[in-house]
């Protein structure tokens, strides 16, 4: 239990949540070379980086906006009572310092930076960024085995490159993941995948080596507790990494994002899968490619942070 005042967000009956300086949650801003450092166990990090996307940029701004939306988070879950900050000592660690100039040497400080969290034994609740994000972040987790993943969006990400031999897209993370030994292909499945194609090379891979696609119309058709059921079975007992592409929301209802899928999950059920992954053991997750630049009113943001906070609940609830 975390009792300690010092890991509490602050209360809105102290403070109001339109004044103050935003950190995630409203947690205190606790970064590597702070000397309560090494008692965070869940970190809060922005990776306030692009260089991976193909189309649309934008979600760079993503923890900034998502710092600002975070303020309207509350100490206890709604539903099942949670409170994650009195179970875990959680912080934010501030943003990874990208370069915006060069994709290989913003990917070595990222894992650089979370090779600090790893020896320290905080676990990573990350805002992106665009998905390639994840890549150098699972170099760090998974440098000593490969974990399970549950991926919830619109795109597998499992492209072999782009553009005449682009090896590192936020279309080919998952793909690098696989390559790298980063992640056990027999413990990865991927939710909500949708959308026009290039081809089927993605799914080739997949089918290959042994990934669960559940497309979104066997989504719609099953429900979410029967593929989240499937998804708890696929990811057994191991270490896994959750990965929340806001992109795998239905634009209605999440229009800030690069590359938007019609056909998606509602607001709700966006919460709901989350919720279902008691029991899984998440040694790290993030919520990526919130675009504000595409949401100027900020829903987007709004809906991935509580997302993010569902994700705490769970990482606070499996960690009981």
């Amino acid at each position: 239990m975390s009792s300690d005042p010092f890991f509490h967000p602050v209360s809105g009956m102290d403070l109001p949540r339109f004044a103050g300086v935003a950190t995630f949650m409203r947690l205190p801003l606790v970064t590597p070379d702070h000397p309560r450092f090494p008692e965070v166990q869940v970190g809060l990090v922005g990776v306030p980086w692009d260089g991976g996307t193909t189309n649309r940029p934008g979600p760079r701004h993503g923890p900034r906006q998502l710092r600002d939306h975070s303020t309207m988070v509350r100490a206890q879950h709604g539903v099942s009572g949670m409170r994650p900050f009195e179970t875990l000592a959680c912080a934010d660690l501030g943003d990874v310092g990208p370069n915006p100039a060069d994709i290989q040497d913003s990917m070595a400080r990222i894992t650089a930076f979370y090779d600090r969290l790893v020896a320290n034994g905080t676990r990573p609740l990350t805002a992106g960024g665009d998905h390639l994000t994840s890549l150098p972040v699972l170099r760090a987790l998974a440098r000593e085995r490969p974990l399970g993943m549950i991926h919830f969006d619109s795109h597998t990400d499992l492209w072999h490159s782009y553009f005449g031999g682009t090896m590192f897209t936020h279309g080919t993370p998952f793909r690098r993941a696989v390559e790298e030994g980063l992640l056990d292909p027999k413990r990865m499945v991927q939710i909500g995948i949708r959308g026009p194609m290039y081809d089927s090379e993605d799914r080739d891979f997949a089918k290959a080596e042994g990934i669960r696609i559940i497309t979104i119309e066997e989504f719609h058709a099953r429900g979410v507790s029967d593929v989240m059921a499937e998804a708890r079975e696929i990811a057994g007992t191991g270490e896994t990494y959750v990965s929340y592409d806001i992109d795998f929301v239905d634009p209605t209802f999440a229009p800030g994002t690069g590359t938007p899928e019609i056909g998606g999950p509602n607001s709700w059920q966006a919460l709901q899968v989350v919720r279902e992954l008691t029991g899984v053991t998440i040694v790290g997750a993030d919520l990526v490619e919130v675009s504000p630049p595409f949401d100027a009113t900020g829903g987007t943001a709004f809906l991935g942070i509580t997302i993010m906070f569902e994700l705490l609940c769970k990482m606070a609830e499996n960690a009981a």
